[in-house]
C-alpha cells in the first residue's frame, strides 16, 4: 500500500520538510511538503535523491575491521566497541588526552546528535583535541565576530532588506552563505522583487550573481581591498550612520586611517574591475536603511579570511545594520531558548590563543576553534602531546584537508582510526574500524540542527519560528547491524566509564537568549534518540511535546521586541581592530604575480554533491558528471589548445593534479573553477572520470595561512594548465 508521511530531508543543513512517499515501510519518492510554511514546498534535487542514500549500491550493512593484511572483514558493532574501548584505554594509559582529537565533519550537520556527542566525549577524555570541517571552510566568521563584539539584539533579517551584500557565495545552490536557508531561491527572488538590491562579489557569474543589481566580477583574491575601498567611499562621503556609531561603537578613526590608502581606484587596478561600480556598490549599501553584508566559501578560501569576515562586519556596523529597540527579532526561538534582545553593544571577546597551543606554526586555539589544517602535523610530530588516535564523523578527512599527502600519510601513521560512514571512502580505506551508521530516515529528527546554525552565523540558521519534529519512517535493511552515530561515543564512554553531557551554545550574532545548562546524560540506562532531543530542548521557547502535535512542522510566533540600552552599559563594538589594522597594512603591499603560474583555481559548489557525499549516487549524478570538471573560460580554453573532455594536469607551486576540462562562460578569464572533496588516495592510480580530482593535492598548509585559524589559501591557488 502506498502512503505518504511528513519529515525532514537529511540531505545538508538546511533541513527542508519534505513528503515521503512509502511503499509499505520502503520510502520510494521524496518531495517537498505542500502543507509547510517557511519553505515553500521547496526540496531541492540532493533531497529527492534520499531514497537512494538508504539505497546506496556501496552502503556498509555491517561495520568493518581492518585486518592484518590490509583488507577489511565485517565485525559485529558491539564487538567493534569493545574493541576501540580498550585500544583507546591503553593509548590513554601510555599518553596524555591530547593524544585523542575527533574531527567534526559538514555532514554530521544533518544529525543533531552525531557532532554534540563526538564533541563531549572528547572532552569527557579529558582531550582539547577538538577539530571540525568550519576551519576549513568559513573560520573568519567566528574570529571577527569575536574582534567586533556583540550587538546582543543581533543584526537586521533579510526579510525586508533593501539592500544586501554577498562575497564569495552562491546560496541558490549552496542552501546557505548569508541568505536564510530557507528555499533561498525564491526568498531572493520575493526581495528582489520587493525592491531589495542585491550586491554580489564574485569571480564567476554565479546562480546568485545573474540576479544581482552590482556584480563585481572581481579577480579572485581581492575581496579585502574591495571591501576596504567600500569602506574607505562611505567615510569619505559621510555615508556611515554616525548617531549609530558615535553611541555604539570605537575604532572609526584607526579604520579612516587603515583605509585612507584603498581608493576605488587603487581597488579597481587591483581587482579589474571599474571604479565606479565599486564606489556605486559602496553608496547603493550604505544609503539603504535595511541589510546586511555577508560572506562565504570563497571569501575565506581566497586568503585573509579573518580579515574579510572582519571589514564586512565593518560595513554592516558603518551602517548601523542591527536592530534597534523596539524591533522585533525574526525568531525567537522554537527549540532554541527564548530571545532575550537588548539593543546594546558587548565589548569584544579574545579571538587567538583562547585554549590549547599546537605544537606546528604558532598556532592555537582560536574563537573558530581549533585549527584542521595543522591536525595533520600533530599526528605526524612525534613527541610529547602526539595525537595517536582520531575518531571521525560526518567528513571524508583524506578527501577534505588541505595538502592531501601529508593529511593521507597522517592517517596511516594513527595507532587508531576509528571513521563513521555509509561506505567504503578515501579517509574508510585509512581507517582501523569504519562504523556503518542508520541514515536519513532510519532515524528521527528535529528542526534544531538548523535552527541552531545562528551560532555559526546569524542568517544561516531559521529566521522565522518554525519548528519540526519527524519520527523514523523505516526500519534498517534486513540482516544489518547499525547504530545511530552518537551510540557510537555513548558506548564507548560507558566502557570507559566516563559521563557525557549536553553542551549549552550561545551566538555572538544573534540576539541574546534565556540561559542553558550543561545537563548530564543518563549513563546507566541508555536513552533513546528521542528522550535525547527531550534533554537538548529542556530550555525551549517551545517544547518538544508541542511541536509534536504539527507533522508537517508549523510557524510558532511571539513579537519579542528588543529592550532598550542598559544606561549602565559602557560596551562598545570595535571597527579599528589593531591586528586587523596591521593586515590591511600588507593586503596593500602584496603582490599576487606568480611567474610560470598564470591561472587560478578557484572553489566551487557542485549542485549534485555536498561537499565530499552525495556525490557518488546514480540517480544525482545524470545529467552531471560524477567528477568535478575543472572549469575554464571557452576563450582559454580554446587559446590552450584544448576542447571539452581534455584531460589537463593543473600544477601549482605545491603539487600536480589531473582534471577534465569542461567550458564556463560564466567564469573570469585566467580562472580554473573546481569542486572540493573529490578524489581518491594520493598513491592511487584512480580513474578520475569515476571519482575526480582532489585540489587539496595543490594546496599547501605551511604558505600563505591565517595567522588565527590556520586555514591555507585553498581557492585562489596559483596553477598552470597543460594538456595531459
Amino acid at each position: 500500500m502506498t502512503t505518504t508521511a511528513p519529515s525532514i530531508c537529511r540531505s545538508c543543513h538546511a533541513g527542508c520538510p519534505v513528503t515521503v512517499e512509502m511503499d509499505g515501510a520502503s520510502p520510494v519518492k521524496i518531495s517537498g511538503n505542500r502543507n509547510s510554511p517557511t519553505f515553500y514546498n521547496f526540496c531541492c534535487r540532493r533531497g529527492q535523491v534520499m531514497t537512494d542514500h538508504i539505497n546506496h549500491p556501496d552502503r556498509l550493512l555491517h561495520s568493518m575491521k581492518r585486518q592484518s593484511d590490509g583488507s577489511y572483514a565485517p565485525i559485529p558493532v558491539e564487538q567493534a566497541m569493545d574493541e576501540i574501548a580498550e585500544r583507546l584505554k591503553k593509548i590513554l594509559d601510555e599518553n596524555s588526552p591530547r593524544s585523542v582529537a575527533t574531527y567534526i565533519g559538514t555532514y554530521s550537520a544533518p544529525y543533531l546528535l552525531s557532532g554534540q556527542m563526538a564533541g563531549v566525549f572528547t572532552a569527557a577524555l579529558g582531550s582539547p583535541m577538538i577539530f571540525a570541517s568550519a576551519t576549513i571552510d568559513q573560520p573568519g566568521k567566528d574570529i571577527a565576530a569575536a574582534m567586533l563584539g556583540h550587538w546582543q539584539a543581533g543584526p537586521q533579517p533579510f526579510a525586508g532588506a533593501d539592500t544586501w551584500l554577498m562575497v564569495g557565495g552562491n546560496p541558490i545552490v549552496t542552501m546557505a552563505g548569508g541568505i536564510p536557508s530557507q528555499n533561498p531561491a525564491r526568498r531572493l527572488t520575493d526581495e528582489i522583487k520587493a525592491g531589495m538590491k542585491l550586491i554580489v562579489i564574485d569571480p564567476r557569474r554565479t546562480e546568485t550573481a545573474k540576479r544581482a543589481h552590482i556584480h563585481l566580477q572581481a579577480k579572485p583574491g581581492e575581496d579585502a581591498a574591495i571591501l576596504a575601498a567600500m569602506i574607505h567611499t562611505i567615510i569619505s562621503e559621510d555615508l556611515y550612520d554616525s548617531e549609530f556609531v558615535d553611541e555604539n561603537v570605537q575604532g572609526l578613526a584607526e579604520l579612516k586611517k587603515a583605509t585612507q590608502a584603498f581608493t576605488p581606484a587603487y581597488a579597481a587596478q587591483r581587482a579589474d574591475v571599474p571604479a565606479e561600480q565599486i564606489a556605486e556598490a559602496a553608496r547603493v549599501f550604505a544609503r539603504a536603511k535595511r541589510g546586511c553584508a555577508a560572506g562565504a566559501t570563497g571569501a575565506n578560501m581566497s586568503g585573509h579570511s579573518s580579515l574579510v569576515e572582519y571589514l564586512l562586519q565593518c560595513l554592516n556596523t558603518l551602517c548601523g545594520r542591527f536592530l534597534r529597540e523596539g524591533e522585533s527579532v525574526a525568531n525567537p526561538g522554537v527549540f532554541l531558548p527564548r530571545a532575550k534582545p537588548v539593543a546594546q553593544a558587548a565589548n569584544p571577546t579574545p579571538y587567538k590563543d583562547v585554549g590549547e597551543k599546537l605544537r606546528v606554526r604558532g598556532l592555537a586555539q582560536s574563537a573558530c576553534g581549533m585549527p584542521t589544517a595543522a591536525l595533520a602535523d600533530e599526528i605526524l610530530m612525534d613527541g610529547e602531546g602526539q595525537v595517536k588516535a582520531l575518531f571521525t564523523c560526518g567528513g571524508n578527512p583524506a578527501a577534505a584537508w588541505p595538502d592531501q599527502k601529508k593529511a593521507a600519510e597522517a592517517l596511516k601513521k594513527l595507532e587508531l582510526l576509528v571513521h563513521i560512514d555509509i561506505k567504503m571512502s578515501a579517509t574508510a580505506r585509512l581507517a582501523d574500524y569504519v562504523i556503518a551508521p542508520k541514515v536519513s530516515f532510519e532515524v528521527p529528527s528535529i528542526s534544531l540542527t538548523a535552527e541552531r546554525l545562528e551560532s555559526f552565523s546569524y542568517h544561516w540558521g531559521f529566521t522565522e519560528p518554525f519548528g519540526m519534529y519527524a519520527p523514523a519512517l523505516t526500519d534498517v535493511p534486513e540482516g544489518s547491524d547499525l547504530i545511530e552515530e552518537w551510540e557510537l561515543y555513548y558506548g564507548l564512554a560507558q566502557r570507559l566509564g566516563i559521563g557525557l553531557f549536553t553542551v549549552p551554545i550561545a551566538s555572538t550574532t544573534a540576539p541574546l537568549r534565556e540561559p542553558q545548562d550543561f545537563l548530564m546524560i543518563d549513563m546507566e540506562n541508555k536513552p533513546t534518540t528521542e528522550e535525547l532531543f527531550a534533554l537538548y530542548t529542556s530550555n525551549a521557547r517551545i517544547s518538544l511535546e508541542e511541536v509534536k502535535k504539527h507533522p508537517d512542522g508549523a510557524l510558532f510566533p511571539e513579537d519579542i521586541p528588543a529592550a532598550p540600552k542598559n544606561p549602565e552599559t559602557a560596551g562598545r563594538l570595535d571597527i579599528g581592530n589593531s591586528d586587523m589594522m596591521s593586515e590591511l597594512e600588507e593586503v596593500f603591499e602584496e603582490v599576487h604575480e606568480h611567474e610560470g603560474y598564470p591561472f587560478r583555481l578557484i572553489c566551487r559548489r557542485m549542485k549534485n554533491a555536498y561537499n565530499s557525499s552525495l556525490r557518488d549516487i546514480p540517480s544525482l549524478s545524470k545529467g552531471a558528471p560524477p567528477y568535478n570538471p575543472a572549469f575554464l573560460h571557452p576563450d582559454d580554453i580554446a587559446q590552450l589548445g584544448l576542447t571539452e573532455g581534455d584531460r589537463i594536469v593543473l600544477e601549482s607551486p605545491h603539487g600536480k593534479v589531473s582534471g577534465i576540462v569542461a567550458s564556463d562562460p560564466s567564469l573570469r578569464d585566467g580562472l580554473v573553477s573546481m569542486a572540493h572533496a573529490y578524489g581518491g588516495l594520493p598513491d592511487e592510480d584512480s580513474d578520475i572520470a569515476a571519482i575526480g580530482s582532489s585540489t587539496s593535492l595543490l594546496v599547501s598548509t605551511e604558505d600563505s595561512y591565517d595567522r588565527y585559524s590556520g586555514i591555507p589559501r585553498m581557492s585562489c591557488v596559483p596553477v598552470k594548465v597543460s594538456a595531459a
